[in-house]
């Protein structure tokens, strides 16, 4: 759970082992009222948002291999191609990258980790129906990111679109 919300490998380990030290060290504290996965979560994903608040506290070298999207994995191959599947994966975590925090959190936690509203709100401390309206601005913004013909590198924001 922890790479999709970080954003990269790096990033994502370091939050997990921090995670982990969390739960070990905080075990104690754990009085039951939510599920223990619940609470884990929790845990993992209160780590990951710190350590997306540490790194934009440090420099951030670019990333050259997702600077351009490499038009050769788009082809006429099946859906359960792996190669295909490989490509849409990296395609969806360089999107969830480009989502603000608040929408990004309730979006991997709902379609990632498979936590129902509810659970998602306890993790968070929302509203549920923040948590709703989170995830479908989310959704809304993925989909505008991911729609066919777009580059993912230069997505503009729907909410700075322009009319005509």
């Amino acid at each position: 759970m922890c790479r999709p919300l970080a954003g990269n490998d790096a990033d994502a380990l370091d939050a997990t082992q921090e995670a982990m030290i969390a739960i070990v060290k905080g075990i104690a504290a754990y009085d039951g009222r939510a599920a223990f996965t619940t609470w884990s979560y929790r845990v993992a994903t209160n780590a990951c948002l710190d350590e997306l608040r540490r790194r934009r506290r440090r420099a951030e070298p670019g990333l050259p291999e997702f600077e351009q999207a490499d038009e050769n994995f788009i082809g006429s191959r099946s859906p359960r191609d792996p190669g295909e599947t490989i490509s849409a994966r990296i395609d969806i975590d360089l999107a969830l990258t480009k989502l603000p925090e608040e929408f990004r959190a309730p979006v991997v936690l709902r379609d990632i980790a498979g936590l129902d509203y509810a659970e998602i709100a306890d993790v968070l401390n929302l509203a549920p129906g923040t948590v709703r309206s989170r995830i479908a601005r989310g959704r809304g913004r993925l989909a505008d990111t991911l729609a066919p013909g777009r580059e993912t590198g230069n997505q503009v924001d729907p909410d700075e679109r322009q009319s005509p």
